[in-house]
């Protein structure tokens, strides 16, 4: 099969990133990946926390290391001083790299399952700073409920496996295994719910008898799946929980910085474009309204559902 050059075009979707303004203070901010703020300006939940973003050629070649200044300049241009907790989707690089670094300069909990605590413990994190979480068993953060549900990395997997010693910098690629993968339900006192699906993987059955309004849903790698497999994951996330709008993450070009306009990852790796015609076929038939996040704006994806 020969190599498929270039990546979607990002533009052909404009008219979905559509996702509503946030006008009162419960809003989710989408950080690039699956990094994302959740916040009702009481309390503030970071799902991953990844903003170093080093490049392809690191990431192969070298060895990493959190860069500082974009870590700042992101929290800094969400004007985020405080957090409550970091919650990595799993321990990947490209999800957990930052969650230590960001929890520090936060005072946030660090949150999620012992290979992530083993990133923290790596970078000097205190253990009372660490919260390794129960699958199934809700913590609560001001007037917000979060459920780790156990989940799985998409197929394939590059660094399988869990994290068993800490984890100092500079590091391989290969260091950041997978460990645990999670759902996370994050429910508000006020009503309102959405799962973070942060990678497109599942366990048939987890998420049966759970409910969201909405699915931040991860579509990396989506596109090289196959149909079946894709109809299962819509199924056993969006369907599962009866979200009613769903909103992509994790289908950008996570080499490539935050300052840097966003582009879709490339052919070689992901398939946007089937991705999209796919998932488009079961959100009409579900009734569903399928959006992309606007980066840096503050939305309100729970605006308008009935």
């Amino acid at each position: 099969m020969r190599l498929r050059l270039g990546r979607p075009d990002i533009n052909a979707y404009g008219d979905r990133f559509d996702v509503p303004v946030a006008h009162g203070n419960l809003s989710i901010t989408f950080l690039g990946v699956s990094t994302l703020l959740i916040t009702d300006t009481t309390t503030s939940l970071l799902t991953d926390g990844f903003f170093s973003r080093p490049s392809l050629a690191k990431v192969a070649l070298g060895r990493l290391q959190v860069d500082d200044a974009r870590i700042d300049a992101a929290l800094n241009h969400m004007d985020v001083d405080r957090a409550d907790a970091v919650l990595p989707v799993h321990s990947h690089f490209d999800h957990a790299m930052d969650s230590a670094v960001v929890a520090e300069r936060t005072g946030a909990q660090l949150v999620g399952g012992t290979s992530t605590a083993n990133i923290g413990r790596g970078h000097g994190l205190a253990e009372n700073r660490l919260t390794v979480v129960t699958p199934g068993v809700p913590t609560t953060y001001g007037d917000f409920t979060i459920t780790h549900v156990e989940s799985s990395h998409c197929p394939p997997d590059r660094y399988p496996g869990t994290i068993t010693e800490p984890v100092r910098t500079p590091a391989r690629a290969a260091a950041y295994k997978c460990g645990e993968a999670w759902s996370i339900i994050v429910a508000h006192q006020s009503g309102p719910s959405v799962l973070v699906q942060g990678s497109a993987g599942f366990v048939p059955g987890a998420l049966a008898g759970h409910h969201a309004d909405v699915v931040y849903l991860g579509v990396g790698q989506l596109g090289v799946q196959s149909e079946d497999y894709i109809a299962t994951f819509w199924n056993e996330t969006v369907r599962a929980v009866g979200a009613k709008r769903v909103v992509l993450i994790h289908w950008d070009d996570f080499f490539r910085p935050l300052d840097r306009p966003l582009r879709a990852l490339p052919f070689a790796g992901d398939d946007l474009d089937r991705t999209m015609r796919l998932l488009d076929d079961h959100a009409r038939r579900d009734g569903v309204q399928l959006h992309f996040p606007t980066l840096w704006r503050r939305e309100d994806p729970w605006r308008g559902l009935s």
